[in-house]
């Protein structure tokens, strides 16, 4: 969320409580609105599902106290309606026309702008404690990365560690990712001294930006390392040993922090996102947590009854047919699916599909015509009338 919609939303009003309110009257608040808008309580409710982001926006805000501070002390020094569209600066005859939008790049009375056209700086220099520092200094994060990792049917239900090599950006081995020859060491940037940001005044404001000099990063290096040319990092094989856990779906993606691309000159490390891809098994489907299968039976298994022998990841079990089963029940084997978190499984289910031959010999049909002679016709009265009316 934006800090605009920090200054144009009041939170506490959409969580219903007052500003003074306690951070348990805040919670409690939260779980009543949550679980009344819920989208599983409303399905097809677009309004509903409206509330539920609005009341999860508010408190994502007002449930923290670090924020809850920075979100008070924001519209306490702008005021709630003062960003208002049409509303007028205090203090000038007759009042001129003031917009949120002048702060985010619109016209200022006079003609002027807010250097770099961004609230976020305006903001980031008030709440830094008046040194206008635009947050921490220092070198940049590395970008993330991805990749992809086919895992076959039983691995992905089981869980398994397999290792996976890379050729993307990793640390320098030379410099050791400081961006600086051998021998040398980066100096303390004579610009910023340090800070990786400078400050900029105009009018009552101080504004922030980044060191030109050093580009951010607070120093800088005069013998530039020749591995890398003193971006600290450099293209290179590597292996990672990844845990898939037990239950990793189709399409899932997988987080590991800290190991993307390496930051410049020693910057944190970006994240890197395994997308699994799960090879379709040849006996099993998947629904969920839940194991499928499908088993053909005959005919005379289905209207006499049988026991089945059916497999699962483990040992195979026995499911009972009960007599006059239809095509297309649904058997279930319970604890014999995929495992959960909570240390529970889900089942196997099985469908029966009963299969009719396409030829049978001359005694299986005498067999089968004896067999309909004495078995009651299928229940189609309801079908007989409407027939009967085009007949």
């Amino acid at each position: 969320m934006s800090s605009k919609d920090w200054i144009e939303k009041d939170y506490y009003a959409v969580l219903g409580v007052a500003k003074a309110a306690s951070a348990d009257e805040i919670k409690k608040a939260y779980r009543k609105l949550a679980r009344e808008s819920h989208p599983d309580h409303n399905p097809g409710d677009a309004k509903a599902e409206e509330r539920f982001k609005a009341v999860s926006e508010a408190y994502a805000v007002l449930g923290d106290d670090a924020k809850r501070r920075e979100y008070d002390e924001m519209r306490s020094l702008f005021g709630s309606g003062a960003f208002r569209r049409g509303a007028r600066q205090g203090g000038q005859p007759g009042g001129a026309p003031f917009d949120v939008s002048d702060l985010f790049g619109g016209a200022q009375p006079g003609g002027g702008r807010f250097a770099g056209g961004n609230i976020s700086d305006l903001f980031s220099s008030i709440f830094s404690g008046g040194g206008g520092g635009a947050g921490a200094p220092g070198p940049a994060r590395g970008r993330d990365i991805e990749t992809e990792v086919a895992l076959d049917f039983n691995d992905a239900v089981r869980g398994v560690t397999l290792p996976l090599t890379l050729r993307a950006p990793g640390v320098c081995d030379t410099c050791h990712g400081n961006g600086a020859k051998p021998g040398t060491a980066p100096r303390t940037c004579p610009v910023c001294h340090g800070a990786g940001v400078t400050n900029r005044n105009q009018g009552a404001f101080s504004f922030s930006e980044p060191c030109r000099n050093c580009q951010g990063v607070g120093t800088v290096v005069d013998e530039k390392c020749p591995e890398c040319q003193g971006t600290g990092g450099v293209t290179k094989t590597r292996t990672l040993n990844v845990r898939f856990p037990a239950g990793v779906a189709d399409g899932q993606r997988i987080r590991l922090a800290g190991r993307g691309e390496p930051g410049e000159r020693g910057g944190p490390a970006g994240d890197l996102f395994v997308h699994v891809k799960v090879r379709p098994d040849e006996v099993f489907g998947r629904t969920g947590d839940d194991l499928t299968l499908t088993v053909p039976i005959t005919f005379a298994e289905a209207v006499l009854g049988t026991d089945l022998r059916v497999p699962t990841l483990d040992a195979p079990v026995t499911l009972r047919v009960p007599p006059g089963t239809p095509s297309g029940r649904i058997l279930r084997a319970r604890g014999k699916g995929v495992s959960r978190r909570d240390g529970q499984q889900g089942d196997l289910l099985v469908t029966l599909d009963v299969v009719v031959p396409a030829r049978i010999s001359d005694e299986a049909r005498a067999a089968l015509e004896t067999f309909a002679e004495q078995t009651p016709p299928a229940a189609r009265e309801h079908l007989d009338a409407r027939v009967r009316r085009f007949g």
